[in-house]
């Protein structure tokens, strides 16, 4: 089974998407400024996603040690 919370968190997953999206449109015959745009969105969804699940594995992480 996939292990999609450390996918999402992962910058390499975030970059592959990246690359196969860019390649997609520019295949497609997108130009430039659609092909900049979107790397920005998903480079920028990727940084929170990643951002969110690692703040949350320190919480638990810190309630789990309080709890001890």
């Amino acid at each position: 089974m996939t292990d999609w919370k450390r996918k999402l968190s992962s910058r390499k997953f975030w970059a592959l998407l990246a690359a196969l999206i860019t390649s997609l449109l520019t295949a497609l015959g997108a130009n430039n400024d659609t092909v900049i745009q979107v790397t920005g969105v998903i480079g920028t969804f990727g940084a929170v996603i990643a951002y969110i699940l690692a703040e949350a594995y320190v919480d638990g992480k810190a309630v789990r040690n309080e709890e001890l």
